[in-house]
């Protein structure tokens, strides 16, 4: 879209016009169409012939004193109609030796045809106030083609540079001064932009705001849609755009204009637009950096049914996360699906309360399985919750519970849905791991072998303990023999102090191995 002086909307209407210093000095009285006095005024013209109409183009404010319509109504009231017709801005007459009032005549063609008239009850210069709105239109055309180029020039920028969508709207959002929304056609937010708590209010009435999205633009919520060849694909909204509509409008197609060729390039990521908005929040559910209520809105606005649910906090390793949306929607499962790290993937369905959560999860976790073909996808989960608050940390222990499933030997064992039950001491000894005495006693039990010298013999321990101290298939798994193995344990248990065949000196041995392999992780 290329934006021209020409084709920029001016910034005064006419009410504005009305207020400015000059016009006040001539005592201006609305005697007709005061219902249209926010129509906006492209130009002032000063025109004393009677067929002005014919002579303009639209959204002109006409400054006449009616010399020539003076003791003739027939033309006094096509004048008005003329003006009319050519979509003129307002009628301005200046009351005098031609008219000292206003011709009741004009006032009620004026009224009927909702054209504002304005007499001026004082003789005033109307070269003053030509000169006067003039340049202001001026100015400010100019000032909003300024204001394009630079938008234009810091948008292409940072889409050169690889910026993801986020770093856009930031920019948007700080030339626009108010939050930005951008949708899908199904009005799911796919990200947002501005003040935190500003965004907060609108994502909290998305779902008014959604529904007056399409329609007619007003009270600074400024439109743009998003597309191209012919197929529209989402929109960017200014939510309660505080400068002129012409400004708020540029802006916004700016803004369109380099989203479009953001997503055309990629969008600096491998990953969809709605892809990053659900890994945004589920990633800031999980850290726990912002509290849950807080995100509610964004999860609402996401598309995510919110009210009256159970929420199934689901982490998928190996899982392909477009594979995973397939299936949700094919299963009819409502939920958000975001890759969390490499390989891991967080799942959050959001289910009826009448439905049975459990055995969803299940079914969902066994046709997962099933389409992966070798079982190596591993569904960890927590308990359902009820409330939004608690979907934290079911998602930070269906992660623990994922971390704690160590290798895909185990996988073929494990239940459908794996639980923090199914993983035993390791699932503890994960949901540890950070701990500082945790942490302080695997590194005294296992001080003799930490360090990069021993390396060799802390993986025949870690073996040897995995096996449930079986020699013959630890040696085996090694590739060295009996005798060979026996020296190895021997200077095993010689540095770390403990006796290996005592049962509880073994144990203690194996978990502090477990902690200190959940610590590099």
């Amino acid at each position: 879209m290329t934006i021209t002086l020409d084709s920029l909307e001016p910034a005064l209407s006419v009410r504005q016009v009305l207020t400015l210093e000059r016009v006040l000095a001539g005592e201006p009285e609305v005697v007709a169409g005061a219902s249209h006095l926010d129509r906006p005024v492209r130009w002032v013209h000063v025109a004393e012939a009677a067929d002005v109409g014919v002579m303009l183009s639209g959204g002109e404010m006409i400054l006449t004193t009616g010399v020539l319509l003076a003791g003739d109504e027939e033309k006094q009231a096509e004048y008005v109609r003329s003006l009319h017709r050519a979509e003129a801005a307002a009628v301005v007459l200046g009351l005098g030796r031609a008219f000292p009032a206003a011709p009741a005549v004009m006032r009620r063609a004026a009224e009927r045809c909702g054209l504002p008239m304005v007499v001026l009850h004082r003789p005033f210069p109307f070269a003053e106030l030509t000169e006067e709105v003039q340049s202001r239109l001026v100015r400010r055309k100019f000032a909003a083609v300024s204001l394009s180029e630079a938008v234009r020039t810091e948008l292409t920028a940072l889409i050169t540079a690889g910026a993801p969508l986020q770093r856009l709207l930031d920019e948007v959002a700080r030339h626009s001064a108010c939050p930005v929304v951008v949708t899908n056609l199904a009005h799911r937010v796919l990200g947002t932009a501005g003040e935190r708590p500003a965004v907060d209010d609108v994502l909290r009435d998305w779902e008014r705001i959604a529904r007056q999205a399409g329609g007619t633009e007003g009270d600074g919520w400024i439109r743009a849609e998003l597309g191209g060849r012919g197929e529209r694909w989402g929109r960017i909204l200014l939510c309660g755009y505080r400068g002129d509509t012409a400004t708020g409008r540029l802006l916004a197609d700016r803004a369109a204009e380099a989203l479009v060729l953001h997503r055309m390039l990629g969008g600096g990521a491998a990953c969809s637009w709605e892809e990053q908005s659900a890994q945004s929040l589920l990633t800031d559910l999980v850290s726990g950096i912002v509290p849950a209520r807080q995100l509610l809105p964004r999860a609402r606005a996401a598309g995510l049914p919110v009210n009256r649910r159970t929420f199934v906090p689901l982490v998928v390793r190996d899982g392909d996360t477009a594979r995973l949306d397939r299936l949700l929607r094919l299963l009819g499962l409502p939920g958000l699906v975001a890759e969390l790290a490499d390989g891991v993937t967080a799942v959050l369905l959001s289910l009826p309360r009448d439905q049975d959560a459990d055995a969803l999860a299940a079914h969902f976790a066994t046709r997962l399985r099933t389409e992966s073909g070798p079982a190596r996808t591993v569904v960890a989960a927590a308990d359902p919750r009820a409330a939004w608050d608690d979907v934290p940390a079911g998602l930070r222990e269906a992660q623990h519970v994922a971390d704690a499933v160590a290798d895909s030997s185990a996988v073929l064992d494990l239940p459908p849905v794996v639980r923090l039950k199914d993983v035993h001491l390791r699932g503890l000894i994960r949901l540890l791991r950070d701990d500082p005495h945790v942490q302080s006693f695997a590194e005294r039990e296992l001080d003799g072998l930490l360090c990069e010298a021993e390396e060799d013999l802390l993986s025949v321990l870690r073996t040897y303990l995995a096996t449930g101290r079986n020699k013959s298939r630890t040696a085996q798994l090694h590739h060295v023999s009996r005798p060979a193995l026996y020296r190895r344990l021997e200077a095993i248990q010689v540095r770390l102090g403990v006796d290996l065949d005592d049962f509880e000196q073994a144990a203690s041995v194996h978990i502090a191995l477990l902690a200190h392999d959940a610590q590099q992780q």
